[in-house]
């Protein structure tokens, strides 16, 4: 395994923060490493510096003779790095090469179909939205033929499939064993699915973790447990986060090499996330039993029917994750539901108690706001409020959303995107409502923040509607998921799991002409579903539901092995490690069963 980069000794900083001391790290072919840390510790300036875009204070970056580098920065798109108006996405891409070089290139073909294909490729890149602008600029990095890729939250304003589709396109060019991966990003779900290993950065060091972000938050428990180190606080959040994964996807902590008996004594002892009874019953006393229903509701923009007749019914604590390709209205639908939209047709009724608390994907002041500190915007909310059964103050909420007390002095001015978004949060539950919006909450979040923005929601008392491409939290944090899809709304009792199978039948319904995916809860019939499509599409569905058959078994005998082994004595190690092995190759099946079902279901 060849070494590709090195970096000696670096440090970085600046007038009022140590960003990097004495940091020694390197990158060989193979790796991909996934970088997690709080905003502001210095994870996009390490990725800057082994980029050589930035110069460390002290310190020296080696680079492998001839090594190419793929860099791309949280802002890196095409419209705000000296495009011209004339300039189209196809001279972003290809420049001067001929359209037969380029599309003949297997690699130009597989990223272009990936990512700009819904992107016409002779309109102007300064008429691209923010979303297509990520897009091209991702995909003008990921057709060169590059050793190194570094990325700093690729993910950012990708839906669902774009994201699946950069995870598997990135595990496929690393296969091989050449070139590597640094990326930067709070989706949990693309770290544990591309990245084998894991670089934590905070307090001036960069601490490396094997595994994905599952393993890295099993491992970090565990080091902290034996070393007595981590605060309570911390270590209730991540006892909570490490039971979710071990309940929610026990494959995921395969790759760990510590005990796992260790963690299944943890575990035995969390509570559930949340006691939905509980939180049902205070639901129902702040809001009554009528929420949010849409009867028939249709809307539409000019001539596009983004609301197609749909109808919906929303109770009092009920959690609900709403899903959909970007442009599909699922910011329209939210706006239907709390009342700043009318619809063309159909009817809106939304109880008399409701109280709405909407967090949007931007955040603008008040002018009058612009130039006052933290203390001086949240002082005007009363001294205490309740998140669930619990009086919480101000400053405990603050604490709780990662503001230190030097931070309250701090203009709002000078907040950094992710601390904007903390105190939009925090602003929002202020107003205490009791039926909660939230569109995209997972923007310029980091990981930790995360992880305390799901534990705080897991204690609150109301009706939530989420609009997310993070899969990992709109599975976290609700209990019923649908897909929104040409104007229809369809319920995924899987979860996300589900996601994609829908999208592929809705696909082939609109090949046939007719629909054939299920109106919300409504079930499809097999047989109905079967005598419309050709032998190929029997075909193939055949082979997907043989392939969930298996997954089915699998995970039955990944269950048996882990209660086998939470049921040996702690001395018999060497049995134990006979059923990880076990599970470990049940595991590796999995995964070559799930990229085998996905690469059908694409097709």
């Amino acid at each position: 395994m060849g070494h590709l980069v090195g970096a000696e000794k670096i440090s970085l900083a600046y007038p009022t923060r140590t960003l990097l001391t004495d940091v020694t790290i390197g990158i060989s072919d193979g790796d991909a490493i996934g970088v997690v840390g709080r905003n502001g510790h210095g994870k996009s300036s390490l990725m800057r510096i082994l980029a050589r875009d930035l110069e460390p204070d002290s310190g020296k970056v080696t680079y492998r003779s001839g090594l190419r580098v793929g860099y791309i920065s949280q802002s890196d798109v095409p419209t705000i790095v000296g495009s011209k108006e004339s300039t189209t996405v196809r001279d972003w891409l290809f420049g001067s090469r001929s359209e037969y070089d380029y599309a003949s290139d297997p690699l130009v073909r597989e990223v272009v179909g990936g990512l700009v294909d819904p992107i016409p490729l002779d309109i102007s890149v300064v008429d691209l939205s923010g979303g297509e602008s990520r897009r091209v600029a991702l995909a003008a990095v990921l057709i060169q033929d590059y050793d190194l890729l570094l990325l700093d939250e690729p993910t950012n304003h990708l839906d669902i499939g774009a994201i699946v589709f950069l995870a598997r396109h990135l595990r496929s060019r690393l296969s091989s064993g050449n070139g590597a991966l640094m990326v930067i990003t709070h989706d949990r779900w693309f770290l544990d699915e591309v990245c084998s290993n894991t670089w934590e950065v905070h307090d001036g060091i960069v601490e490396p973790f094997e595994g994905g972000y599952a393993a890295y938050v099993l491992a970090k428990y565990e080091r902290d447990r034996i070393a007595s180190v981590m605060e309570t606080k911390r270590m209730n959040l991540a006892r909570k986060e490490l039971a979710w994964l071990r309940r929610g996807a026990p494959a995921r902590t395969s790759k760990p090499k510590f005990r796992i008996d260790a963690a299944n004594e943890i575990i035995s002892k969390e509570p559930p996330l949340r006691d939905s009874v509980e939180l049902k019953a205070l639901a129902n006393r702040r809001l009554g039993r009528d929420v949010i229903e849409l009867r028939n509701v249709s809307y539409s923009y000019e001539e596009l029917d983004v609301i197609k007749g749909e109808s919906i019914a929303i109770g009092p604590g009920d959690r609900v994750g709403i899903l959909g390709v970007n442009g599909a209205g699922k910011s329209t639908l939210l706006a239907l539901m709390t009342g700043r939209l009318a619809p063309d047709s159909g009817s809106v009724a939304i109880g008399q108690t409701v109280k709405f608390g909407s967090l949007t994907q931007t955040f603008e002041f008040e002018e009058s706001l612009r130039s006052k500190r933290i203390f001086e915007v949240v002082e005007k909310y009363r001294r205490s409020f309740t998140i669930g059964k619990d009086d919480v103050s101000v400053a405990n909420l603050l604490e709780r959303l990662g503001f230190s007390s030097d931070e309250l002095a701090t203009h709002l001015v000078d907040l950094s995107g992710g601390q904007l978004r903390r105190l939009q949060i925090l602003m929002t539950l202020m107003e205490e409502p009791n039926v909660l919006i939230l569109d995209e909450p997972t923007n310029d979040m980091d990981v930790d923040m995360l992880t305390a923005i799901e534990d705080l929601l897991d204690s609150w008392a109301g009706t939530l509607i989420m609009v997310s491409h993070d899969r990992y939290m709109i599975e976290r944090v609700t209990d019923n998921q649908y897909l929104l899809i040409d104007g229809k709304l369809h319920h995924l009792p899987r979860g996300v799991d589900s996601y994609f199978e829908a999208l592929s039948i809705a696909a082939e319904a609109k090949l046939g002409g007719k629909s054939k995916l299920a109106p919300m809860q409504q079930n499809i019939s097999p047989s109905d579903t079967a005598t419309a499509m050709p032998v190929a599409k029997r075909s193939r569905n055949k082979e997907l539901n043989n392939i969930e058959r298996k997954l089915s078994r699998i995970d039955e005998k990944i269950a048996k092995l882990n209660d086998q082994i939470a049921l040996l004595p702690y001395e018999d190690y060497q049995r134990a490690i006979e059923l990880d092995q076990q599970v470990k190759a049940l595991v590796q099946e999995k995964a070559t069963l799930e990229d085998e079902w996905l690469e059908i279901s694409l097709e």
